[in-house]
């Protein structure tokens, strides 16, 4: 293997205001996204009128790839190696920016080298770091990635940055500049405190709130920004681990039943898409049985499955929807499928949630209905799966499904699309 060398840039401090121009960017799912706007010209107009801020975490990658994941005591070789910028934040951020969104930053980093890429790179991306936190001494996090090409998998090993962030490395001054005329806040639960600061301010300004729950945070770290949070996007594994309830539907009822404020979860299934519960306080009438969300989702699944090679959506109608034992709601279910990735294409899952989340960033503010969004958001996270060959070709695959599937369907009701009316 040729010998990668590294050379990070100059550390400067950054501009009051990044430059929104293209570069270099964080990871796939800006790798894979084109700077062109995503439908017409006047969404592209809504989007850039739109300001996300984004509190959590940014690192460094080292990305290794190996043939398979060593066993105890091996010794392998890499077959690729890349160093890129990363982190939950980092990535769903630059994923929105090359949407075509204003997006803002909060999070830390330390004065030192890797600290000075991460920075450099996010400005290169698009987004505004004037709010990044930057300790004097230290260590920005970085992390180890091993991407196994027989399995498709990942394993990370975090090495988490010092001093870590907390309220007080924020004042209530740039608190306030930070959140001047946000349209939606993007909390990804790491530095649960110095989040649940930002939120419960923004919860004072009116802001939507979106919380990516991630199975790895604890019970302390996440209640109370679900409890503020206007839309929860969360993974497979974390509906059951947060209620012990293994069906997926019912246990997405009981989180919203938790947290009655959110308006949809949504849990990203991989292979399978997504499933979305939407409630709504109007409408419900209660002399209407109710549903078994159960049966519903059910219905919905066998309805999803088709041939179609790009990612469509199917939908409940609006109605009373319960689980035995647990409660109702009174909403709907929406399954988005996945697009069917050739193996040869798939490298492994490295950053799809994090551009799932940005398309979904970009679907709320520019107002796309959620039977738009999940298929926009699930071909997006399709992108971030593939390998790094020819990224224009798949960012323009972007733009001709928008096209075809979202434009047409607002004319015509027609397009790839499927609903359950």
């Amino acid at each position: 293997m040729p010998l990668l060398r590294y050379s990070p840039p100059p550390y400067s401090l950054p501009p009051s205001a990044a430059p929104r121009c293209p570069g270099s960017l964080l990871r796939s799912p800006g790798a894979n996204i084109s700077t062109t706007p995503p439908r017409g010209p006047s969404t592209a107009v809504l989007a850039a009128n739109r300001v996300v801020l984004g509190c959590g975490l940014v690192t460094l990658d080292y990305l290794a790839t190996v043939d398979a994941y060593p066993r105890p005591d091996d010794k392998i070789r890499s077959g690729e190696l890349q160093i890129s910028g990363g982190g939950n934040a980092g990535n769903a951020l630059t994923a929105a920016a090359r949407l075509g969104l204003n997006t803002r930053l909060i999070s830390k980093v330390a004065n030192d080298e890797i600290g000075g890429t991460v920075l450099s790179e996010l400005k290169e991306a698009g987004i505004d770091v004037s709010h990044v936190i930057i300790s004097n001494g230290g260590n920005t996090t970085f992390v180890y990635v091993i991407i196994d090409k027989t399995t498709k998998t990942r394993t990370c090993i975090i090495t988490s940055g010092y001093p870590q962030m907390v309220p007080s490395d924020l004042s209530m001054s740039n608190l306030s500049a930070a959140l001047q005329d946000v349209n939606l806040l993007y909390l990804d639960g790491y530095s649960h405190e110095m989040a649940l600061a930002v939120a419960k301010q923004a919860d004072l300004m009116k802001i939507p709130i979106l919380v990516d729950a991630e199975p790895e945070r604890t019970k302390t770290e996440l209640e109370s920004l679900l409890g503020v949070a206007s839309y929860i996007v969360c993974s497979g594994k974390f509906p059951e681990k947060w209620t012990s309830i293994s069906s997926i539907p019912s246990a997405l009822l009981e989180i919203l039943l938790q947290y009655p404020h959110a308006k949809f979860v949504i849990a990203t299934l991989g292979e399978k898409g997504c499933m979305m519960l939407e409630q709504i306080e109007d409408g419900d009438d209660p002399g209407v049985g109710a549903a078994d969300i159960k049966n519903v989702a059910e219905s919905l699944q066998v309805k999803a499955h088709n041939d179609d090679s790009l990612p469509t959506c199917v939908s409940s109608k609006f109605m009373r929807l319960s689980s035995r034992g647990i409660g109702t709601i009174f909403g709907r279910v929406l399954i988005g499928t996945a697009e069917r990735i050739p193996a040869s294409e798939l490298v492994d899952t490295t950053g799809c949630g994090d551009a799932f989340i940005g398309a979904v960033l970009h679907g709320l503010s520019t107002e796309m209905p959620p039977e738009k969004m999940l298929p926009f958001a699930c071909q997006v996270a399709s992108n971030a799966e593939r390998s790094g060959r020819a990224p224009a070709c798949r960012g323009n695959l972007i733009h001709a499904w928008l096209n075809s599937s979202v434009s047409n369907s607002e004319n015509s009701g027609k397009g790839k699309r499927k609903g359950v009316d």
